[in-house]
């Protein structure tokens, strides 16, 4: 079963705000504000999709779509959507001050090539991310090029992961806006100890639950 969440207006919190804070890493690469953890914002007043472990605003021309068991009634996955393309979220579990994603990002190259793809490690808004080319059977039986970009950020004790599809995976005039996208997710971590590398949790809005 599919849910859709749909949005008409986004809250009053603009684009700008994305942009307002950045700092450095350790790296010298400037680093912008967000994803945030639950604790950074507070209760700010935007009207979030609580899907659990992710909270998601609302944007114009996007959708969240969540994949749902039917039996267990367990969110299996989160896509934000638009017209020019998509990004799958999911948030894990990580150590404090760790670097899951360097570990992921190395799991992902090896599944890459397994596939018969490529995966090249370029550098990005959030860090390094991960271009991947797979050969494809397309709709009309023809073959083709799947590409997509995977990022990742560390949290505090979390890391999450975008895997971005269509345009926002290599189109430099969508990249950004969905960039942004991700920059305004907000993870909720929670206090209930996790292996690093798990799965946070997802679950149904409350106003969707028994639907």
């Amino acid at each position: 079963m599919s849910e859709l969440f749909r949005r008409k207006r986004a809250s009053a919190a603009g684009p700008d705000d994305a942009d307002a804070a950045v700092s450095e890493d350790g790296g010298g690469g400037p680093t912008p504000a967000g994803p945030f953890d639950i604790e950074e914002v507070g209760d700010d007043g935007v009207d979030r999709v609580d899907l659990g472990s992710l909270l998601v605003a609302p944007e114009p021309h996007r959708e969240v779509r969540i994949q749902v068991n039917d039996a267990t009634q367990a969110v299996q996955s989160v896509l934000i959507a638009g017209e020019d393309g998509a990004v799958e979220v999911r948030a894990f579990a990580a150590p404090r001050n760790g670097d899951l994603w360097s570990e992921a990002r190395r799991q992902i190259i090896a599944e890459a090539a397994q596939q018969g793809g490529t995966a090249t490690e370029q550098e990005g808004r959030f860090g390094t991310e991960v271009l991947i080319e797979l050969s494809v059977q397309l709709p009309d039986g023809k073959p083709g090029i799947q590409h997509q970009r995977l990022v990742g950020v560390n949290g505090s004790r979390w890391m999450l992961r975008g895997s971005f599809v269509g345009a926002p995976a290599t189109d430099p005039e969508a990249i950004d806006a969905w960039n942004e996208t991700l920059a305004a997710l907000v993870v909720n971590r929670g206090g209930h100890a996790m292996p690093p590398g798990d799965a946070l949790p997802l679950s149904l809005p409350p106003d969707a639950r028994g639907g």
